[in-house]
């Protein structure tokens, strides 16, 4: 591909991402006139890498997840870099829309059904996203949404194997959207997927993170809160009877006996008549407002080292063992420390693995 490396647009604790300008707008082979590049240094492109795998097994024919173009290596001021095309969206994420302005119940079952059918057609094609929240949903011009950012996608059933041959605990993704089941097992499969989007949605109601979490709490008292007991986020008073027992079926504390995306397809609240929904479809941010990333990167970065992927610690999964319960399994994922000043906002989580 012949382009040119055109303003940073955002940086994240994996990769950076810039305008991408074909040289040739006329040729067959260009990138459109405005594209997203993901960059990473070639020899930490592990993630990034992931995410071209999985979006070319996911085919490019869903219009709910975002067009990868293809990849190239660069040569930049004597470093080589790892570059990955993708769709721009001019609008940003949803978080982003939600920072300009609140969205009205029918802008929200909208957009929830386009994720839901993006989600329908990641599971059925054997793939679980595992970070399904309100930054990685793109918003573009029209005002239509679709799914970004599967850096930390993986296949359904994958399971990380450990030197001595056991499966090793593994949790994916962002800790305020995390189910009961990734925080106690490590387990992300579709059902995680779900538990995440109802996290999005009361979000995307409420303009709050689900989980009302004091300024002074840890992630260690959070991840309690969502690996025992009996409590789940709480449903927004302000969200309709329908879209009420949309999240009730988003948030069963049992991945099998939660809805999936195609039970979730046929749920009243997203049966509606797409004709009649008021959008603010085509609106254009605010002048004052510079075009965003393809996908929001959180203020608070992970502390990984991008030069350890993909090795991590083998912790061994067997239950049975006394010593590794589920609340050892929590007291290893907590940082024992205390977050920013902001961290209850789900900006302030950043996408991790933590192995």
């Amino acid at each position: 591909m012949d382009w040119v490396r055109g303003d940073p647009i955002g940086r994240g604790s994996f990769a950076t991402v810039s305008l991408a300008i074909p040289r040739n707008c006329y040729s067959v082979k260009s990138l459109p006139y405005l594209t997203a590049v993901k960059s990473s240094d070639a020899s930490a492109s592990y993630w990034l890498k992931n995410e071209k795998h999985v979006l070319d097994r996911l085919g490019g024919t869903c219009p709910r997840i975002i067009t990868c173009f293809g990849d190239d290596y660069t040569l930049e001021n004597g470093r080589h870099y790892y570059n990955l095309f993708l769709e721009y969206a001019s609008r940003g994420s949803l978080s982003d829309e939600l920072r300009r302005c609140r969205l009205s119940e029918a802008e929200i079952r909208h957009h929830v059904k386009s994720i839901v059918e993006g989600l329908d057609h990641i599971h059925k094609n054997g793939f679980v996203h595992c970070d399904i929240k309100l930054q990685n949903i793109l918003v573009f011009e029209n005002g239509e949404v679709k799914i970004a950012d599967f850096g930390l996608a993986k296949e359904t059933g994958e399971e990380k194997q450990g030197n001595n041959g056991k499966k090793c605990f593994e949790c994916r993704g962002t800790p305020m959207f995390m189910p009961p089941e990734s925080v106690n097992d490590g387990e992300c499969e579709s059902p995680a997927d779900i538990w995440a989007l109802g996290c999005t949605v009361v979000e995307m109601v409420t303009g709050k993170p689900a989980w009302n979490i004091a300024n002074d709490s840890s992630i260690w008292s959070l991840l309690l809160r969502i690996g025992t007991g009996e409590e789940v986020p709480a449903i927004p008073d302000e969200i309709s009877k329908q879209g009420k027992d949309f999240l009730e079926k988003c948030f069963v504390k049992d991945p099998k006996k939660r809805w999936t995306a195609e039970m979730l397809l046929n749920h009243p609240f997203l049966a509606f008549d797409s004709d009649t929904v008021s959008l603010k479809l085509g609106v254009i941010a605010k002048e004052n407002e510079s075009p965003r990333s393809h996908f929001d990167f959180p203020d608070w970065v992970s502390s990984l080292d991008s030069s350890s992927f993909p090795s991590s610690h083998d912790w061994d999964s067997d239950s049975s063992s006394s010593s590794f319960s589920a609340v050892d399994r929590l007291r290893k994922l907590a940082t024992g420390g205390r977050m920013p000043e902001n961290w209850p906002e789900s900006d302030g989580w950043t996408s991790v693995r933590w192995n």
